[in-house]
C-alpha cells in the first residue's frame, strides 16, 4: 500500500485507498497478515467513487474469497467506467502463500474477466495458466492465452528470467509489445510488482494508451531500483527518486 502511495503520488496522480489486508512486512519477509472484512471493504470503494471522480484503479493484494467478491460486487456496481489493473498477488517474495486455491478460483472466475490488464510475474502466471514460463516465447504463448481466455490485455514480467535485460511481453488481440531495461542486479525488488501495477494505473488516469502507460511505468520502476536505498547491507526500491 506504501509503495501504491509514493508511487502514485510520484506520477502526479492522487491516490485513494481501499484496505483490503493490514499486512506486517519487511523487504524479504512478511510476518502476519490479518484480512478486513468484506463490508469494510465494499464500503471503502463506494465512498470513494461517491466522494472522487476516479480515473482508474488496481488491485493488489486481496486476501479471501469474501473479500474478492465484495470487490468484484461494488466495482459492478459502480466501478466498470474506469480501467482497472489487476495485480494477481499470490506469492510474497519470501515465499509466504498470500491466496489459497479456493480464492484463486474466484479471482478467475470473478476478478479477471473486468480487468483492463492484468498484470502477472513469471510465478503467477504459472498458476494462471497451469504451466511453466521459463523463456521469452513461453511468455508470450501464455499472455495471449490468458488475453484470450479473460478479455484483456496481459503484461506477463518476465524479470524473473536470466539475462542483462528485464523484458516484459504485453499481449492482447494477437499481437506482442515487448518492454525491456536493462537488469539491475543485488536489489532487492521487494514491492517492485505493486509499483508497476500502480504505475500503470496511474498513467491510464492521465489518459495514456496503455502501451504507453507501460512504458513509463517500466521506466519509473527501472529508475525506483537503479536509485535504490541501501540500509544494513539491505538494498530496495526508492519510489521517491529523482529523474
Amino acid at each position: 500500500m506504501q509503495a501504491d502511495i509514493k508511487t502514485i503520488a510520484a506520477l502526479g496522480g492522487y491516490c485513494l485507498n481501499a484496505i483490503t489486508c493490514v499486512v506486517s512486512e519487511v523487504p524479504g519477509r512478511v510476518s502476519t497478515v490479518q484480512r478486513l472484512g468484506p463490508d469494510i471493504i465494499a464500503d471503502q470503494i463506494h465512498v470513494l467513487f461517491a466522494g472522487f471522480p476516479i480515473r482508474a484503479a488496481k488491485t493488489g493484494m486481496i486476501g479471501g474469497i469474501d473479500q474478492v467478491q465484495a470487490i468484484v460486487a461494488a466495482w459492478i456496481t459502480i466501478g466498470q467506467s474506469a480501467p482497472l489493473v489487476v495485480d494477481p498477488v499470490m506469492v510474497a517474495t519470501s515465499g509466504v502463500r498470500l491466496m489459497d486455491e479456493e480464492c484463486l478460483d474466484t479471482v478467475k472466475t470473478l476478478l479477471l474477466p473486468l480487468a483492463h490488464v492484468i498484470t502477472p510475474n513469471l510465478d503467477e502466471a504459472a498458476v494462471l495458466w497451469g504451466r511453466r514460463v521459463t523463456t521469452r516465447s513461453e511468455m508470450e504463448a501464455c499472455g495471449h492465452d490468458l488475453s484470450s481466455e479473460y478479455g484483456c490485455a496481459v503484461l506477463v514480467k518476465g524479470g524473473h528470467l536470466g539475462g542483462d535485460t528485464a523484458a516484459d511481453a504485453l499481449c492482447r488481440a494477437g499481437a506482442v509489445t515487448w518492454f525491456e531495461s536493462p537488469r539491475i542486479d543485488r536489489v532487492r525488488t521487494h514491492g517492485t510488482g505493486c509499483t508497476y501495477s500502480a504505475a500503470i494505473a496511474t498513467g491510464l488516469a492521465r489518459g495514456l494508451l496503455l502501451d504507453e502507460a507501460v512504458h513509463e511505468a517500466k521506466a519509473f520502476v527501472t529508475r525506483s531500483i537503479a536509485q535504490h536505498h541501501a540500509w544494513n547491507g539491505v538494498c530496495s526500491l526508492n519510489h521517491l527518486h529523482q529523474e
